[in-house]
């Protein structure tokens, strides 16, 4: 046979099998389609499986979010009105003390000495005074004489009311109510009125203030509810948003703007009876400006991100989905306010966003039911079909 013929030959079989091959792929596909394969959600198959919830009306807090810092409302550094040797410390670092409770002790005996001194002083010139005053009553001496009896007697007065005043300071009093820090100096030493370094810190923790500055364009709305009075209602907590410390008021809104930053600053009072705010404590301070009656939520994973902005899968009456844009709020808990795009009573899909386009047909099962599913004895929800297992 000449080449010609062979590769003509040749050329025959390939088409053959090339053409064996493809019919028996596609008889092998569309058998498997008869058989129920899993086509993709696009590919004209069955419903995709989804968690759906409805929007509902909830009242809604409208709050403006600030950083803040925890100050003690009163904080005093205990000193010495008095010269002398420490000889008592009666209080425990991080105690608790009232107003008027003993703190610590300064050698009284050099004090109650001028004390009784003074006072003798005084008892002597009270003496003389009532004896110049019986003279001058006969006018026996000068006018003159029994001024200057006057005056030494309301003098050793006063030197004594000063002893006794000195040798109270020898006890020193707590001047609030508050807790004490760390000791600050040693039984042993001499204090002396004109040192720097007190003896201990005392800083009052019930209540308590948070300072927090929040931008100036939010002023006009602080004042619009108020705000300039007080009273309003701000929530402290901690800085990952998550967690509440504490429910305290708007005590005062700064009578200036800070041209630096731009910020106003204000200060709230807590109660803090759990302690759970120390001075010196970074937290995130929201001011509620109002409640917003009847507004319209949904829950936080209903809102999708994309190019064109946030938007909603809605389940239709005819079972498939809808991508809506949607505008939204504020965020509280595990819900955000939707301020246009959905109404209340509309299902949106809470999970399963991923596997949707617009139009397709959704197989739905509420959230209620999709958490008793997971939570059942001896297994798990059922996966969604389409899944992988």
């Amino acid at each position: 046979m000449s080449k010609r013929t062979l590769f003509v030959i040749a050329g025959v079989v390939i088409l053959l099998i090339a053409w064996w091959t493809c019919h028996r792929g596609g008889g092998n596909q569309q058998s498997s389609g008869n058989f129920g394969g899993r086509r993709g959600p696009m590919g004209g198959g069955g419903p995709v499986p989804v968690v759906s919830g409805r929007v509902e009306q909830k009242d809604m807090p409208i709050y403006l979010d600030g950083l803040g810092t925890v100050q003690a409302f009163n904080t005093v550094t205990v000193h010495t009105r008095v010269d002398g040797n420490l000889v008592q410390v009666k209080f425990t670092e991080g105690q608790d003390v009232k107003t008027g409770d003993l703190l610590a002790v300064v050698d009284p005996k050099p004090y109650q000495a001028a004390l009784d001194q003074a006072k003798a002083q005084s008892a002597l010139d009270q003496v003389t005074l009532q004896r110049q005053a019986d003279l001058r009553a006969r006018n026996v001496i000068a006018p003159q004489d029994y001024d200057t009896a006057v005056a030494n007697a309301q003098k050793s007065q006063a030197a004594a009311e000063a002893a006794q005043v000195n040798l109270d300071y020898c006890y020193i009093k707590s001047p609030i109510d508050g807790r004490t820090g760390v000791r600050l100096v040693d039984i042993g030493n001499v204090v002396h009125a004109a040192d720097q370094t007190g003896i201990v810190v005392i800083t009052q923790m019930h209540p308590i203030s948070v300072t927090f500055t929040l931008p100036e364009t939010n002023l006009q709305s602080i004042l619009n509810a108020g705000g300039a009075n007080g009273g309003l209602q701000v929530t402290a907590l901690d800085r990952g948003n998550t967690t509440t410390l504490d429910q305290g008021t708007l005590a005062v809104v700064d009578n200036e703007i800070d041209p630096a930053t731009g910020t106003v600053k204000l200060k709230a009072t807590f109660p803090n009876n759990d302690l759970k705010l120390w001075p010196g404590k970074f937290v995130n301070a929201r001011l509620i400006l109002t409640t917003q009656k009847g507004a319209t939520v949904v829950p936080t994973s209903v809102v999708q991100r994309g190019p064109q902005g946030t938007y909603a899968y809605v389940i239709k009456p005819d079972k498939t989905a809808e991508m809506r844009p949607i505008k939204i709020g504020q965020t509280e808990g595990n819900y955000v306010l939707i301020e246009s795009g959905l109404q209340p009573g509309e299902d949106v899909v809470v999970d399963g966003q991923y596997k949707l386009q617009p139009g397709a047909r959704v197989e739905a099962t509420s959230s209620q039911q999709a958490q008793q599913a997971q939570t059942k004895p001896g297994g798990s929800a059922r996966p969604h079909r389409g899944d992988k297992s």
